[in-house]
């Protein structure tokens, strides 16, 4: 099945990419939703990282779904937000070991073969997409399978990641997908002690690469203690602590992804 589907009870989808991994890609998406959230949107939350699913472990949900009457999962609910990932069906200590065809099989059936709305009476205003990093399969197979209103793409200012970031770009404006935007992560530190910042992985070229590439940029965020932390602990800072400067930075963002989605 190659044909584009409209997902049932969804009104909007929204794909969070990166091109290299550890860029932050999945704690921005896991923010952003939940931001969404408090602002009184139905969201959903797609974990598409089928080998290095990370939605478990932050969003603090971990048992596997239960099934419709019709046989479809039913997301589980963390935060105000509908979840799914592969993460759910499988052990977390456990490798997917698996060829193109199996990933590609298993998004369909976290895409198609989900109750997505079925905790919300009038489906899900968005469903927001954590890209596994890179373009490969999983990219491929979303694209072909579902109409996306538009892709984020997160990097930090290096040019490593920018490198890759610019393939990641490249892939979804070749396939008619639309850029909602650039995210410059990890921008800067400040120290807590003395307040000094510092750009440790670089600051300002993912905003010049917007203004190249004719693309909005939707804002930096900063290396943040309380942000990796409550990550870890399955706590996403901006349901933690959603008065917090960095919650409202998040909260801006997804103000802007949702004007211009």
């Amino acid at each position: 099945m190659n044909k584009q589907q409209k997902l049932l009870n969804v009104n909007a989808i929204v794909a969070i990419a990166s091109g290299k991994g550890g860029v932050g890609k999945s704690t921005t998406a896991v923010n952003l939703a939940v931001s969404m959230a408090n602002r009184g949107l139905n969201v959903g939350l797609l974990d598409a990282d089928i080998y290095g699913p990370s939605l478990p472990r932050m969003m603090g949900v971990n048992q596997k779904p239960e099934l419709t009457d019709d046989k479809k999962l039913i997301p589980l609910v963390a935060y105000g937000v509908s979840c799914l990932s592969i993460g759910f069906l499988v052990p977390e200590e456990s490798p997917a070991i698996w060829r193109g065809p199996m990933v590609q099989s298993a998004l369909k059936q976290l895409l198609h073969g989900a109750a997505w709305g079925f905790h919300h009476d009038k489906g899900l205003d968005i469903l927001v997409v954590d890209m596994p990093p890179g373009t490969g399969d999983a990219h491929l197979t979303l694209v072909q399978q579902v109409h996306l209103n538009g892709a984020i793409i997160v990097s930090t200012s290096q040019d490593v990641a920018l490198i890759d970031a610019r393939k990641g770009l490249a892939m979804f404006q070749r396939v008619n997908v639309p850029i909602l935007g650039l995210i410059e992560n990890m921008s800067q530190f400040s120290c807590p002690r003395c307040g000094h910042a510092s750009s440790i992985f670089g600051h300002g070229a993912v905003k010049a690469d917007a203004e190249k590439f004719n693309v909005p940029f939707l804002g930096e965020i900063p290396i943040d203690l309380a942000l990796r932390e409550s990550g870890d602990e399955g706590r996403p800072i901006t349901a933690l602590d959603p008065d917090s400067p960095i919650s409202r930075i998040y909260s801006h963002i997804g103000e802007k992804v949702i004007v211009g989605g």
